[in-house]
């Protein structure tokens, strides 16, 4: 019997691209002053891994999610009105599922940018946690297919991250 591992012909491609990227046309904007950089979509499990960018203080978007999600600040600084922790440059975050946070960015902070993975979806609540919105691994796509096809990179650009 042989001890050899086959490798399956099924395996994606692996993804290996600079997160931060030099052309600002990669980064999709979601709100004013509130950009993502998508890096890898998954259409099978529901994942989704992307920087989010932020230029300006205050409330980024109050929210909940069905799954965990887990971040790493590159830049700058952030906080959720919920908890006394503030978010900086080097912190890692874990967020339990279920929860509603308010994401908002410090008086002094001028720019934030932080990686996050999420799986499920992000669900948009106003102040009484009813659903104003969402978002999902499918949304995502077609935010980026809409946004690179206007600047130029091609709707398909978004293709190689989507797994």
């Amino acid at each position: 019997m042989s001890s050899k591992i086959p490798i399956s012909a099924a395996v994606p491609l692996e993804i290996a691209v600079q997160a931060v990227p030099d052309d600002d046309r990669l980064w999709v904007p979601q709100a004013p002053d509130v950009w993502f950089r998508p890096l890898m979509l998954n259409t099978i499990t529901g994942q989704w891994c992307n920087l989010l960018k932020v230029t300006r203080s205050g409330i980024v978007s109050r929210h909940r999610h069905p799954s965990a999600v887990f971040g790493y600040v590159i830049q700058g600084r952030w906080q959720y009105d919920e908890h006394e922790w503030v978010a900086e440059t080097g912190s890692f975050v874990y967020e339990p599922p279920g929860e509603i946070h308010t994401l908002r960015v410090p008086e002094d902070t001028t720019e934030m940018i932080t990686f996050f993975n999420i799986s499920g979806a992000m669900i948009y609540v106003d102040d009484d946690g009813n659903q104003t919105g969402y978002e999902d691994t499918f949304t995502k796509i077609q935010l980026c297919r809409d946004h690179y096809a206007s600047n130029g990179l091609g709707a398909d650009y978004v293709d190689q991250f989507i797994r």
